[in-house]
């Protein structure tokens, strides 16, 4: 009985230990500089963001895409401050809100830390673990319980991908941008933002984050892909009438297809109406039943699990008769106005003290606060109908500014 019991003993010795969650945390420190809007030959003045990241196996550090925006300079920290090593950005995907950085020179510090692992994927209901760090470098740990999974819009607008919404009560401390989340001393998510008032966190949900470490393997990172449609509910009966859809049958009704773009080139039309992803019955209001995370938004199917050039059945009802489409998943067309512009200049021609622009959604967003009432109505108007613009044009040019010369 000795013998067995030490042989116990040994056993449990030589079982590998899982690193406790905050030996893998790193402080971020960036330096953020962004192109003028109205002078776009020039920067804006510098400013710092901060944020915590996790060391990831093979000395690679994941965070957020807007540690990375835009940056001219990022740092990586000890968690007490007093060493740095510079950082550059491995891969980035600004509408998941992703990005994986490595130390541009020497490890320096990093040696020190522990590499965390990445989590199975969460469930309703389930604990998990904010970490945050005190100024002194000590830990700084919430409890909180996930209430539901949603399709989240974390950094661009528009863009929405799997995440958890946490209820949880976190103390203010000094990591503003980023904060990761762990279960079972195992990485499940990051926090991208936080409501006091609600006591509500959204978070980058496990699935999205092991996708995109997934695809940043081969050194040439290729994101998410892209159905490339715009839809509409089926709620009203009328209308539903007008579609000849079944009581029994719920439905997307499709309002505008991108050219070259994975739903056009498969033959999907506008007026369709979607019945069925990839084996999952859509409703009139474009969810389906995941079968553990519950009701998700639709594009979860396309967005969420397929990776480039994989293919996905539709379900569509055309002209009253059913049918079904496969359709080969890729990149989202180029848009006719951009809707982010992070790391590059915008781009824009001085001919003769006239400026000229290429018409893009950070340009409008200069107009200010209430800039979608403030700019100029047939902008805006490009902006939220570009299929009635498209027609021979890769990008609408704006005059955007006079410059006093002799010509003007």
């Amino acid at each position: 009985m000795k013998s067995m019991k030490n042989l116990l003993l040994i056993l449990l010795f030589l079982q590998p230990l899982q690193a406790a969650p905050e030996d893998s945390l790193v402080r971020i420190n960036s330096t953020i500089q962004t192109y003028s809007a109205s002078q776009p030959w020039e920067k804006t003045p510098p400013r710092s963001r901060r944020g915590l990241g996790v060391l990831l196996p093979g000395n690679q550090i994941l965070t957020t895409a807007a540690m990375a925006a835009d940056s001219i300079y990022i740092e990586l920290q000890s968690a007490d401050s007093t060493k740095t090593v510079p950082a550059k950005v491995k891969a980035v995907d600004y509408e998941a809100n992703l990005a994986l950085l490595a130390p541009d020179a020497e490890q320096g510090f990093l040696t020190d830390l522990k590499p965390t692992t990445i989590a199975p994927p969460a469930k309703p209901a389930d604990e998990i673990e904010l970490l945050q760090l005190e100024t002194n470098g000590e830990p700084l740990s919430t409890i909180g319980k996930i209430r539901s999974m949603e399709l989240l819009s974390t950094f661009v607008s528009g863009r929405y991908f799997l995440g958890y919404v946490v209820k949880a009560s976190m103390q203010t401390s000094g990591n503003s941008f980023t904060l990761p989340a762990f279960q079972s001393q195992k990485l499940i998510g990051i926090l991208t933002s936080y409501d006091s008032k609600d006591q509500i966190c959204d978070v980058i949900s496990v699935d999205i984050i092991s996708a995109f470490l997934k695809d940043a393997e081969s050194g040439s990172y290729e994101g998410f892909p892209s159905l490339g449609i715009a839809t509409t509910t089926t709620e009203d009966p009328h209308f539903r009438g007008w579609l000849k859809l079944p009581e029994n049958k719920g439905g997307l009704y499709v309002t505008r297809v991108l050219p070259k773009g994975s739903a056009a080139k498969a033959g999907l039309k506008k007026g369709d109406v979607i019945l069925n992803v990839s084996g999952f019955a859509i409703d009139r209001r474009g969810y389906f039943e995941h079968p553990v995370y519950g009701k998700l938004f639709w594009p979860h199917l396309v967005r969420g699990g397929p990776v480039m050039g994989s293919k996905i059945s539709i379900e569509v009802l055309r002209n009253g008769k059913e049918q079904t489409i496969e359709a080969t998943l890729q990149k989202p067309p180029s848009p006719l106005v951009p809707g982010y512009l992070y790391d590059e200049a915008p781009p824009f021609l001085i001919k003769g003290g006239l400026v000229f622009q290429e018409l893009s959604r950070p340009y409008l967003e200069a107009f200010g606060k209430d800039w979608a009432t403030r700019a100029p109505l047939n902008l805006l108007d490009v902006l939220s109908s570009p299929e009635d613009y498209e027609k021979g044009r890769r990008r609408v040019v704006v005059l955007t500014r006079v410059v006093a010369t002799e010509a003007t």
